[in-house]
């Protein structure tokens, strides 16, 4: 498993504007994005006790969270993901599942799980037996992405955050979401071994530092 840097910035629309053309120039667009951007939602898991929240809050330095993901509204391809953290450094396994698969964690089937021959599905269903971790939480947003081949360098804005509460409703691109409060634009930088300097000005702005924003965490507003 590889762990990546990662920066994260709370900026604002104004912001957004300004990184959007600096990044531009010296970025390339991501080849899955659809007009300079897509629309991602995922599901994300926490046990009864809330434990990935808390972890998240608390800042513990070793902590990992699972979800599901599809983008553009488009089911036919989804993605069960482990996002690893230890000491500040990110890494991400991830696995793909059917849109049938999907449903069924979402309403708690879980028997196939152990058979599947995905590490990652059998991880979570030992997970979902042992530490009763359940979908929790629906996370909607846009994404903008922008990608830099040296370093392997990924920056993403991230805005309209949305969220919703019903599981089960994971795949209906029309369940209802609400606004996440007052959710900024999240900036990310992600890069491996090294941040090249054009980037590092690039994504640089006065009066804006590293942040431990959760879009996860802002999503648990209403619960």
């Amino acid at each position: 498993m590889n762990y990546r840097h990662e920066w994260k910035h709370e900026i604002s629309y104004e912001d957004l504007l300004t990184l959007r053309m600096r990044l531009s120039a010296v970025m390339q667009s991501d080849s899955h994005a659809i007009g300079n951007k897509y629309e991602i939602r995922s599901l994300y898991f926490d046990t009864p006790s809330d434990r990935a929240l808390r972890e998240k809050i608390d800042g513990v330095d070793r902590r990992e969270k699972f979800r599901m993901r599809f983008y553009n509204r488009d089911t036919s391809f989804l993605s069960l993901e482990k996002k690893s953290k230890i000491n500040g450094l990110c890494a991400k396994e991830s696995c793909a599942v059917s849109k049938e698969e999907a449903q069924k964690i979402a309403d708690g089937d879980l028997a196939w799980m152990m058979e599947s021959g995905r590490p990652l599905c059998r991880e979570l269903y030992v997970k979902m037996r042992q530490q009763g971790l359940r979908p929790k939480t629906i996370v909607d947003y846009t994404r903008e992405p922008f990608v830099y081949a040296p370093g392997n360098v990924r920056v993403t804005m991230d805005y309209d955050l949305r969220t919703g509460v019903f599981p089960a409703e994971f795949l209906d691109p029309d369940t209802l979401t609400l606004p996440a409060g007052d959710a900024p634009v999240i900036l990310e930088v992600k890069w491996d071994a090294y941040l090249p300097d054009i980037i590092r000005d690039a994504v640089c702005l006065p009066g804006r530092r590293v942040s431990a924003f959760s879009k996860y965490a802002q999503c648990r507003i209403y619960g």
